[in-house]
C-alpha cells in the first residue's frame, strides 16, 4: 500500500510550545466518527489547552481523497496546538510512535446484523492494527477500541501485540455510561451533572448491565430518588442497552458526535485524576476482579490517579446485578471463542 503525507507547519510552534507533542492514530479517520473527533483532539479537549498534539490519520485506500478533505479543513481551522499531520494507508507509518491509538475505524453495524457477522469482518482488520502497532508504536503507547464489537476487538489486537503491556488496553462503554446517565437525569429532572457512579457493566452490547443500584442522583441512591425499581428494569437497563440500535434505526447510520464524544471522555478519564469516590466505565482485560472470567475485555468500574488506573473495589453487588453481568460476560466468553475459531 502506498503511503501519504502530510505534514502541517505551525505559526505558534517554535514560540510557546514547550512541551513535546502527544502523537495520536487515528484509524477510519475520514469516517464519521473520525470526522467527529479530530476536531476535538486538536482544539485541546483531549488532552488540555496547553498540550501541543500530531495527528496520525489513517484510512483504508479507497478513502484517502476523503481524508486529505479532512486534513484541509484541519489546516483551515488554524489550530495552535496541531503541530503535524500524518495522512496514510499504511498501517506501519500510521503508528509509527505514537502514544496513543484510537481503533475508530470498522465496519459499522448496519440494521439487521448480528455481532457475530461483525466479528467475522472486522476480527481480521484488529490482528493487522495489533501487529502494527506492536511493531512500531512508542513505547508508553495506550490503545483505546472503538470499532465495534469492541471489546472482542481488542483483545483480538491486543493478542497480536504481545510487546504491549496487558493494562495498555482499552475498549469503550463510556457512549452506554453517557447514555445511562442522561436516561436518569430526564426520568429524575435534574441535570446530567448531577449522575455520578453509573458503570455499565460487561459487553457494548445489548446485554450490557448499567447498574442503577450504585448509580448516584445528586449524592443520593438511584433507587430511591427514582422510587421505581420496575421501571429501572424492565425501561431503563434495555433502553441502554438498545440505544444504538433505536439510533440506527432513526438515522439510517451508527452513532458518530455522541460516539466521539465519549472517546474524549474516556481518554480524559484515563489521562485525569479521578474525583474522589467517583468512578467511570472503561473496558480492560479482566483479572478475576468480581468474579468475572480472566482474559476477557469487559467493562468495570474504573479510577485514575492521571498517570495509572485501577478498577475501584467494594462496589457491592446485588443478585439481580450479579445475574445479568453474569448473562454480558458469557456473551464475551462466547465471542471469544467465535474470534478465535475465524482467526
Amino acid at each position: 500500500m502506498s503511503a501519504y503525507v502530510l505534514y502541517k507547519t505551525n505559526p505558534y510552534r517554535n514560540q510557546s510550545m514547550s512541551k513535546k507533542p502527544i502523537r495520536v492514530a487515528i484509524t477510519g479517520a475520514a469516517g464519521n466518527i473520525g470526522y467527529a473527533l479530530l476536531f476535538r483532539i486538536a482544539s485541546g479537549q483531549m488532552f488540555g489547552p496547553d498540550q501541543p498534539v500530531a495527528l496520525n490519520l489513517i484510512e483504508i485506500e479507497p478513502g484517502m481523497n476523503a481524508l486529505r478533505g479532512v486534513a484541509m479543513e484541519l489546516d483551515d481551522c488554524a489550530f495552535p496546538l496541531l503541530t503535524e499531520i500524518v495522512q496514510t494507508s499504511d498501517l506501519n507509518v500510521g503508528f509509527k510512535d505514537v502514544n496513543w491509538a484510537l481503533l475508530v475505524g470498522s465496519v459499522p453495524r448496519k440494521q439487521g446484523m448480528e455481532r457475530a457477522d461483525l466479528l467475522g469482518i472486522n476480527g481480521k482488520i484488529f490482528v493487522g492494527q495489533g501487529k502494527a502497532i506492536n511493531d512500531n508504536a512508542a513505547a508508553d503507547v495506550r490503545i483505546l477500541v472503538v470499532g465495534n464489537p469492541c471489546n472482542t476487538n481488542c483483545l483480538i489486537a491486543q493478542k497480536h501485540a504481545p510487546k504491549i503491556p496487558a493494562e495498555r488496553w482499552f475498549a469503550m462503554t463510556r457512549l452506554d455510561e453517557n447514555r445511562a446517565k442522561t436516561q436518569l437525569a430526564q426520568k429524575a429532572s435534574v441535570p446530567v451533572k448531577d449522575i455520578a457512579n453509573l458503570c455499565v457493566w460487561g459487553n457494548h452490547s445489548p446485554t450490557m448491565f448499567p447498574d442503577f443500584y450504585n448509580a448516584k442522583i445528586s449524592g443520593k441512591p438511584a433507587l430511591d430518588v427514582i422510587g421505581d425499581e420496575t421501571w429501572l428494569k424492565d425501561t431503563f437497563v434495555p433502553k441502554v442497552g438498545k440505544r444504538g440500535a433505536e439510533i440506527i434505526a432513526a438515522r439510517g447510520a451508527s452513532s458518530a458526535a455522541s460516539a466521539a464524544n465519549a472517546v474524549v471522555d474516556t481518554v480524559v478519564s484515563l489521562t485525569t485524576k479521578t474525583a474522589p469516590s467517583e468512578f467511570h466505565s472503561v473496558c480492560v482485560l479482566s483479572s478475576g476482579e468480581y468474579g468475572v472470567p480472566e482474559g476477557i475485555i469487559t467493562s468495570l468500574p474504573i479510577k485514575s490517579d492521571g498517570e495509572k488506573w485501577e478498577v475501584v473495589k467494594g462496589v457491592q453487588l446485588t443478585d439481580y446485578a450479579k445475574e445479568q453481568i453474569a448473562k454480558s460476560n458469557q456473551e464475551l466468553l462466547d465471542e471469544r471463542e467465535m474470534a478465535l475459531a475465524a482467526l
